[in-house]
């Protein structure tokens, strides 16, 4: 087995895991946890995935049962809910965090 890199290992996970109607994978229901846990024993996937979020080469969308990943120049834009919601109540410039 050829050694990859955590980086190699999760573009390659989105690429042939994924279903062809879609750019991402379901990191529970496509087996990528499991997959992962196997290839790096020592190494948390949600760690490791947020890390290269964190850099920018993947994006993370938070849905039931886990998370979507996707490379980060394939991922489907996403508003954001909160951000929208405040324009909506015409507090958008809003000081408050």
């Amino acid at each position: 087995m050829v050694e990859m890199t955590v980086e190699e290992f999760i573009m390659k996970a989105i690429e042939k895991l994924r279903d062809p109607k879609y750019k991402g994978i379901h990191t529970v229901f496509s087996g990528f946890n499991e997959a992962f846990r196997k290839y790096f024993p020592n190494l948390d996937p949600v760690k490791e995935t947020k890390r290269l979020a964190r850099e920018g080469k993947i994006v993370i969308r938070p849905v039931k049962g886990g998370a979507i990943i996707y490379k980060a120049e394939e991922a489907p834009y996403f508003t954001d809910r909160g951000r929208e919601a405040l324009k909506k109540m015409g507090l958008e410039n809003s000081d408050k965090p």
